[in-house]
């Protein structure tokens, strides 16, 4: 039988089955008394990604049109690459534009060596407010590095896209993460002297909850970390997943379309929550796609009482009214 695992005291989170429980947290309201936040994510990863180009042995495997179709080692793939600078050069505008138009921020999750590539996308998100938060320096799998390559992996991060937007990102989001990471990238903001609002490697809830850090256990002033979850489920990634993900733009639209009913009428009940939809350049941002993305803006712009709104935002209202107790949720 396999031994028991024992996760590192300075790095292991216990779990949590209870949450908010029955009645859910009491009290959150967001701003203008609005029914539910949504909350959406542009994953810009083109250019991040893995590279021959990079030293990485391989082009990208996974989220691509075509995911089964042979790789070879050290030798470049044209099609592969061409489909993530599909992403830049068309999709993001495709997307920016819509939002633009509606009036309704976005947060960017920034791979910060994607936005190195092409730093008009940052230029132009700090111009329209929209949020621009970290997708780690590149989009890779952080779970066999050392802890010091990740230290230093998340400085350049944060460095990166500071001096692209003229801030540190507020808010953080792997998607691959290590069992190190919830724990390494405050730890990292605070030597840097910067400040993390949320983090988002977690799927947990509908709304935001505070979470205590390990490492600071014997602190007199703990700061703990606000964990903001993201969503699988209303994502566009679920394209390419085999089996499992949505067959056509109107599937997506529906899905959409029902989560956001449910989540509005909690809020017409007293329990106001958060709709998180993630977004990728390459796959949403393609015209058969784009199309139900567009449908379901133009739905949720027709009630009332919807917050739309950037995570940073999100995170803000929530800790005004749940600043951080150390070992409580809110």
């Amino acid at each position: 039988m396999p031994e028991s695992y024992h996760p590192h005291p300075d790095y292991g989170f216990a779990r949590d089955f209870k949450g908010y429980g029955e009645k859910g947290l009491q009290g959150l309201k967001w701003p203008n008394n609005a029914k539910i936040a949504v909350s959406f994510v542009i994953n810009y990863e083109e250019g991040g990604e893995r590279s021959v180009l990079e030293g990485d042995g391989v082009d990208e495997l996974v989220l691509r049109e075509s995911p089964s179709s042979q790789h070879r080692v050290n030798e470049r793939n044209y099609n592969v690459e061409s489909e993530f600078e599909y992403g830049s050069r068309v999709g993001f505008w495709r997307l920016f534009k819509m939002f633009n138009d509606h009036k309704m921020k976005f947060t960017l999750y920034g791979v910060a060596s994607a936005v190195e590539k092409q730093p008009e996308v940052a230029t132009r998100c700090v111009e329209e407010g929209h949020d621009v938060a970290s997708h780690a320096y590149r989009w890779l799998d952080h779970h066999d590095w050392s802890v010091d390559k990740e230290k230093e992996y998340i400085r350049k991060g944060i460095t990166s896209l500071k001096n692209l937007t003229g801030y540190a990102p507020k808010g953080w989001y792997y998607g691959r993460p290590s069992p190190h990471s919830r724990t390494l990238i405050p730890q990292v903001y605070e030597e840097m002297g910067e400040e993390l609002i949320w983090a988002s490697d977690t799927y947990a809830d509908e709304i935001p909850y505070w979470t205590d850090l390990p490492l600071e256990r014997e602190k007199k002033d703990p700061k703990g970390c606000l964990m903001l979850p993201y969503s699988y489920d209303c994502n566009d990634f679920k394209f390419h997943c085999q089996g499992t993900g949505f067959r056509d733009p109107q599937g997506f639209f529906t899905h959409l379309k029902n989560a956001f009913d449910v989540l509005y009428e909690d809020g017409e009940n007293g329990q106001p929550k958060t709709m998180t939809i993630g977004l990728h350049c390459r796959i949403v941002g393609r015209p058969g796609r784009f199309k139900a993305l567009r449908d379901f803006v133009e739905y949720i712009e027709k009630k009332e009482g919807v917050w739309v709104a950037t995570r940073t935002e999100i995170a803000l209202a929530f800790r005004e009214q749940f600043p951080y107790k150390k070992g409580q949720l809110a």
